[in-house]
């Protein structure tokens, strides 16, 4: 057991026995790959007693060393997971979140291992399977639909209806952050407040729903994963974001994430909801996307940078902005 010492596996053992009851004995524990933001962990258990009984994979969700600005606390993705789950979305069911930083280094939950892939290239090379393609739509409606004034998701961010204008704001910001300039996306920013859209719908938006962070197991949906930025938004945010070209994973065809055809995704959703999808309001939030991930991936290639954390795949995420940008040109007429 490389990933941790004795002790922190005894404290471990002792903090799930105490949440889940039962005697719990951890066989072994083992990096996730993905999860370029957060830090993800399966754990093999056997536990006598208590709600896990016999032998279980479990994923354990901590921090990373280092974060970046638009990224919510494990204690908050935690209740936004909870709360889905009971909203019936297929996500993985969550066990506990334990705020004490002295078990494993950070505070961190406990959630189900779902089985599946997720890894976005390979699933952009399977074959088109517009059935699930219509179950992702019909799932992504139905995290649309989740009361988000309950009192556990009190900390969501209330937005007026200039909401858009807000998040081109926030963008700004997280830009200011960054040590260099960066034109084209202030250009990107700039052409996106001039076309902002009118008063938009709210809801609550998981913010990363795209091939990469849904677990397909064969060919179903076993689980949203990654809910570190969810928040309230306009439902295109999220339609725009799964259709995206830079999350097509080189399926550009694909528009739908790479999976099959847009067709079949709005189709899926507007059966759930009942609601026609406006094609032109995604389209902007198209372009916010790319926009989006831009300084996402600039913030993570700045964690390698500072010195936060020494790992290729961060120090590697930038090399994505100057496609990004070029897409950002192309969608406003500029080239």
């Amino acid at each position: 057991m490389e990933l941790i010492t004795r002790e922190t596996q005894a404290h471990l053992e002792r903090v799930i026995a105490e949440r889940l009851g039962g005697v719990t004995h951890i066989k072994d524990v083992a990096p996730l790959s993905g999860g370029a933001i957060q830090e993800n962990w399966v754990i093999n258990i056997k536990s006598e007693g208590g709600i896990l009984e016999g032998i279980r994979e479990l994923v354990l969700r901590k921090n990373s060393l280092s974060r970046i600005p638009l990224s919510r606390p494990r204690g908050e993705e935690f209740l936004l997971l909870r709360t889905a789950y009971k909203s019936n979305v297929k996500v993985p069911r969550p066990y506990f979140y334990c705020s004490d930083p002295s078990i494993v280094g950070s505070p961190f939950f406990l959630m189900e291992k779902v089985d599946g892939l997720a890894a976005g290239h390979a699933l952009a090379r399977q074959p088109v399977n517009e059935n699930l393609v219509r179950e992702l739509g019909r799932n992504l409606a139905r995290i649309h639909a989740i009361p988000y004034e309950s009192v556990e998701l009190s900390f969501l961010q209330k937005l007026q209806n200039t909401h858009t204008l807000e998040t081109i704001f926030e963008y700004r910001q997280q830009l200011d952050l960054l040590p260099d300039a960066h034109p084209i996306l202030e250009w990107g920013l700039s052409w996106l407040e001039r076309n902002a859209p009118g008063n938009q719908n709210i809801v609550l938006c998981h913010r990363d729903y795209r091939t990469g962070n849904l677990m397909i197991d064969g060919t179903r949906l076993s689980g949203v994963l990654d809910w570190e930025f969810a928040g309230l938004s306009a439902p295109e945010e999220d339609l725009g974001w799964f259709c995206a070209k830079c999350w097509r994973f080189g399926a550009i065809e694909r528009e739908a994430g790479g999976l099959g055809s847009r067709r079949a995704f709005y189709g899926g959703y507007e059966s759930e909801t009942g609601v026609s999808i406006d094609s032109d309001i995604v389209f902007y939030w198209e372009i916010m996307a790319h926009v989006r991930w831009a300084v996402i991936a600039l913030h993570q290639a700045n964690r390698f940078v500072s010195g936060g954390e020494r790992n290729l795949e961060l120090a590697l995420t930038a090399h994505v902005v100057p496609e990004l940008e070029l897409e950002i040109m192309r969608m406003t007429g500029t080239c």
